[in-house]
């Protein structure tokens, strides 16, 4: 009986070391593979095609990939090692293996857990002849790999655009860079923007909801938007994406602006068509602190550049904003940076005569609104749905046009 229970009893920890260490391996992968597409989506959707894209990318996705825990949600991933920018690749169209971050199409992310203990397996080599069999460890992998994609419903802002007269997709007569009149009073022209409520109706207060946190979400194409009333408000919300407050505003760490508040007028920025303040060269006879956006707001520079308020009046734009004086602070140490989201590069719908959505375009806003009435200008950075495009939204995958999300796709 003794012979015959030490030998089931091998037979029975065999099944056991199968049953707990096996169930740890696919727990590990579990985890593993949810940090890897955390990872993959994170970079994918930086993926824009810019200079910046793909150290972007990077960043990005070590930092969604290590906020994952692994190894029965060790913090650490017990002390393995986590995501490194060595696990992250890019690939092109073909998806073959590209260092260039116009060609970047899909972000890889790919980690090997080495070191992961065995607690019963290793004891059956006590019992082989072949002890190499049953290691104390063993290695999990998981890999993901993601793209943009349009999605299925937009967050635009409650802006439409209207194609130049026999305009087409997919920029509908505009160039890329090109500044674009943005009607605050009255019906505006092809070629121009105006006033529409993405919600279908004629509230003016919509509006400023709209333009606002956290706006609107769902827009389709095929809908059919209202043309609000007379607009009293939206110049408040429209500045704060500058960082540009009256005095009895809360402020930045409530109502949040862009990382940059610097604005663009043909007065401090004296480029011939297409402008492109977005990541252009200043043209001779534009303000000495003229820089493009892209510059501006990796220095988080305010409206004012360097300056923290308007009560001096304004000297780079030219622009008169009456009741609004006070600026976000600018600098590393400001609160452009410790508040700041993307809050000027936009999404807009593209408009038929009948007000119906049938595109996306992605905008750049230029100037605050000195008025809630008053004419300004966005610039144009293309079709939304575009490769190429920096802007971004979030939102499922499967949209036949429009903004880009990141999206699984292995």
């Amino acid at each position: 009986m003794i012979v015959t229970v030490s030998l089931v009893l091998l037979f029975l920890l065999g099944f056991m070391a199968i049953a707990l260490d096996f169930g740890h391996l696919f727990v590990v992968k579990t985890e593993l593979q949810t940090a890897m597409d955390s990872c993959a989506l994170a970079a994918a959707q930086e993926l824009d095609g810019e200079s910046t894209a793909l150290t972007r990318a990077t960043n990005a996705g070590i930092t969604a990939g290590n906020l994952n825990n692994v190894n029965f949600q060790s913090v650490t991933w017990s002390s393995q090692g986590k995501v490194t920018a060595a696990d992250i690749t890019f690939k092109d169209s073909a998806y073959a293996a590209t260092t260039v971050a116009a060609n970047a199409r899909y972000a890889q992310c790919q980690h090997t857990q080495s070191g992961v203990h065995m607690w019963l397996l290793q004891s059956m080599g006590a019992f082989a002849a072949d002890t190499a069999a049953f290691p104390n460890t063993q290695n999990v992998l998981a890999l993901a790999v993601a793209t943009r994609a349009s999605a299925q419903t937009a967050c635009p802002i409650p802006v439409g655009l209207k194609p130049k007269a026999g305009g087409t997709a997919p920029n509908y007569g505009f160039q890329i860079g090109e500044w674009v009149n943005m009607v605050g009073n009255g019906m505006q022209s092809n070629g121009e923007m105006g006033w529409y409520n993405l919600d279908g109706s004629t509230s003016a207060s919509e509006t400023r909801n709209e333009l606002g946190e956290p706006g609107y979400c769902g827009t389709k194409l095929g809908d059919k938007l209202g043309t609000p009333g007379a607009q009293t408000t939206v110049d408040t919300p429209w500045n704060y994406r500058f960082g540009i407050y009256k005095n009895s505003d809360p402020g930045p760490s409530v109502n949040h602006p862009d990382f940059s508040g610097y604005a663009y007028t043909s007065k401090n920025w004296t480029n011939a068509v297409p402008q492109n303040a977005w990541s252009g060269t200043p043209a001779a006879g534009s303000a000495p602190s003229a820089a493009n956006f892209v510059t501006k707001r990796a220095a988080f520079a305010s409206y004012d550049d360097t300056g923290t308020s308007l009560s001096a009046g304004d000297g780079i734009t030219g622009l008169k904003l009456n009741s609004f004086k006070t600026l976000a602070t600018p600098g590393t140490g400001g609160q452009h940076n410790m508040y700041g989201f993307s809050r000027r590069l936009v999404t807009a719908p593209v408009v038929d005569a009948s007000n119906k959505v049938i595109d996306y375009a992605c905008l750049f806003m230029l100037q605050p609104l000195s008025g809630p009435t008053v004419t300004v200008q966005l610039e144009f950075r293309g079709n939304a749905g575009a490769t190429s495009s920096p802007c971004t939204t979030n939102g499922l995958a499967g949209g036949a046009a429009g903004p880009l999300v990141p999206a699984l796709v292995r």
